[in-house]
């Protein structure tokens, strides 16, 4: 089966998070073909450009299940903001009503659309493997690293609030790093704000730089934030670009947490079709 073009689909935004959202559940893109057509629409400048790509697929289970790439064609278990954009996608296209669930590799998530201006909620799957004490060396110095799998595994580190960050050189330092082998690790840096809440710059396995947003990431960085005692939920995250997202759980004494939502906005930035010359190298 060859790609059957034009591929419809949207351009979205999660807090600076940018997907190409398909809906896929006439299928248009064979699925042995599926991380080339991601690797190729993906790259900015010479095609539509985003950080990944979702694939909207029927379910047996659920309103709808997702096969979510990352821009370098690998496969995610789970991603927030392109959750987010994905519930957003399916409400618009009337394929759910505002109350949803739908099918990831990380489990079943369940979302609910809050206004017609894209505000989005989801109740994440239960975070797991929580690891503190945790050391890697940074430009000679030895920095403490917490980590935990919210639906992908994320390392965090917390940094003075004025501090400049190396996200890209350090990132990709912590996220190839033994610890976290053979998978590796996204890796998040997270600053205390004065007026409350906290700020993370996020360097994401897959895209393999910094991103403007990562709710798996802002998740991690809120519950291990209020484990030590800097925050509180809802925990309000700035992200690199400058946009917040909420996150609501219940912490437990052991400092893990249950109940996690992650809240914050998913925008439709256009609608096209992608032709053949969109793969063109």
């Amino acid at each position: 089966m060859e790609i059957e073009f034009p591929v419809p689909f949207a351009k979205m935004s999660g807090t600076g998070n940018d997907f190409i959202i398909i809906d896929h559940r006439r299928p248009l893109v064979p699925e042995e073909k599926q991380a080339d057509f991601v690797r190729g629409v993906c790259r900015r400048m010479f095609s539509v450009g985003a950080d990944g790509v979702i694939f909207i697929e029927n379910s047996e289970k659920a309103d709808f299940s997702w096969r979510f790439y990352n821009g370098d064609g690998s496969v995610a278990e789970m991603c927030g903001n392109g959750a987010r954009c994905a519930a957003r996608f399916a409400y618009a296209k009337g394929i759910t009503g505002r109350q949803m669930s739908f099918e990831t590799l990380a489990g079943v998530i369940e979302a609910e659309v809050l206004n017609d201006d894209g505000e989005v909620s989801l109740l994440m799957t239960a975070p797991f493997d929580y690891r503190t004490g945790l050391e890697a060396e940074l430009d000679g110095r030895m920095s403490e690293i917490s980590y935990m799998n919210s639906g992908v595994p994320h390392a965090v580190l917390f940094m003075d609030e004025q501090e400049e960050i190396a996200v890209k050189k350090w990132g990709k330092s912590i996220r190839l790093h033994e610890l976290f082998q053979p998978a590796g690790t996204n890796v998040n840096f997270v600053q205390s704000l004065a007026g409350g809440g906290i700020r993370v710059r996020t360097y994401e396995r897959g895209v393999e730089d910094e991103t403007m947003a990562c709710g798996t990431g802002a998740v991690a960085s809120a519950i291990f934030a209020a484990a030590r005692g800097l925050a509180a939920s809802p925990v309000t995250v700035t992200t690199s670009g400058g946009e917040k997202l909420t996150i609501v759980f219940d912490l437990q004494q052991d400092g893990c947490a249950e109940n996690v939502y992650l809240q914050g906005p998913a925008r439709i930035i256009y609608i096209g079709q992608l032709t053949a010359e969109s793969l063109e190298k």
